[in-house]
């Protein structure tokens, strides 16, 4: 899939940017996006002048964060590229393995399997957690029935074999109107982390529904169709909130204990089971090289951070910062 070109915008322009760099992936020609009001993070430039290229791939759910990021470290960095490809993460680790990658950006954890592939491929590798995430369920904002929904009735819409294909199955008061679901493609880290926090099964859930590597598009079918509902990643709802509209999820029976995603809840963990960490997975080879490994610094330093809040994603807590700091410090060549 065609990378994310470097971002050349600040201030209100950055995530209306990465929309059409989206669109401009897969031929779309609607723009997703919002306006976000915030001061232009500057990265600390290096003593020494840095150039070359990072290739990275992967997560659509954290790509916004590493393309603004990547747009900052380049305004500093000009010999530097950084194109930010978009395969999902089951793509990305798929490339990540062979060794075509030097980040693989993530929405969920290293699997086992593909943990055995980089040691097969000989290739080590640092798992560094850069954000958190709240997987958003969402509707039209024309729909004016479903105010909520719990667990279990996540589980009954989307689970295998599913028999509900009208709103009014799932409550009898709502209309008897068809619903349209969009969600997750196989690849997508979105799509594993969602079947198995709902259906307890990774991969387990019904196939007639539309899918996609790609959230922004995801969030169009959702904002195009009165009877649609689907999930994707917070940042996708948090840029569209004009668009869709979250719905509240309860882990119990009543609709009373149901949670809104949004910044507190997230990072609190109260937003649950739909909470998850996101990463960025990187070879030990490429932190030896200097470019790379500045990048890595900026990332997790005060300043990439702010950015993370910067595309509506969520910040780490001081703790799990603290803990990817020191991985990569740990990670690094010496002295450096």
């Amino acid at each position: 899939m065609k990378p994310l070109q470097k971002l050349n915008r600040s201030g209100t322009d950055r995530m209306r940017t990465l929309g059409v760099n989206f669109v401009m992936l897969t031929s779309l020609c609607l723009l997703v996006g919002c306006e976000v009001k915030t001061s232009r993070v500057e990265p600390t430039k290096t003593s020494d002048k840095l150039s070359g290229e990072i290739r990275i791939d992967g997560s659509s759910t954290v790509a916004p964060i590493t393309a603004i990021v990547a747009e900052d470290f380049g305004n500093a960095n000009p010999e530097v590229e950084v194109p930010v490809g978009t395969s999902g993460t089951s793509g990305g680790f798929k490339k990540f393995v062979r060794g075509e990658l030097d980040i693989c950006d993530a929405s969920r954890p290293i699997s086992d399997s593909e943990k055995a592939e980089l040691e097969k491929n000989q290739i080590e590798w640092v798992e560094l957690q850069v954000a958190i995430d709240g997987l958003s369920v969402c509707v039209n904002p024309k729909n004016d029935w479903c105010k909520s929904l719990t667990v279990a009735q996540l589980k009954a819409i989307w689970e295998p074999e599913s028999k509900i294909t009208n709103w009014n199955q799932i409550d009898p008061s709502w209309p008897d109107r068809a619903i349209k679901l969009f969600g997750a493609d196989t690849d997508s880290g979105t799509f594993d982390y969602f079947t198995e926090s709902i259906m307890g099964k990774k991969g387990a859930i019904r196939s007639d529904y539309q899918q996609n590597t790609e959230d922004n598009l995801l969030v169009q079918g959702v904002a195009g169709d009165e009877d649609a509902i689907g999930y994707f990643g917070y940042t996708y709802y948090s840029t569209n909130q004009d668009k869709v509209r979250s719905l509240p999820i309860s882990k119990t029976e009543n609709a009373a204990d149901a949670v809104s995603p949004d910044l507190e809840t997230i990072r609190s963990g109260k937003y649950a089971p739909l909470s998850r960490p996101l990463f960025i997975y990187v070879t030990r080879k490429a932190i030896t090289q200097p470019h790379i490994a500045e990048f890595l610094k900026f990332y997790l330093s005060d300043q990439g951070q702010k950015l993370v809040s910067e595309a509506k994603a969520v910040q780490m807590s001081d703790e799990q910062l603290k803990v990817a700091r020191e991985r990569l410090n740990a990670a690094l060549p010496s002295g450096k």
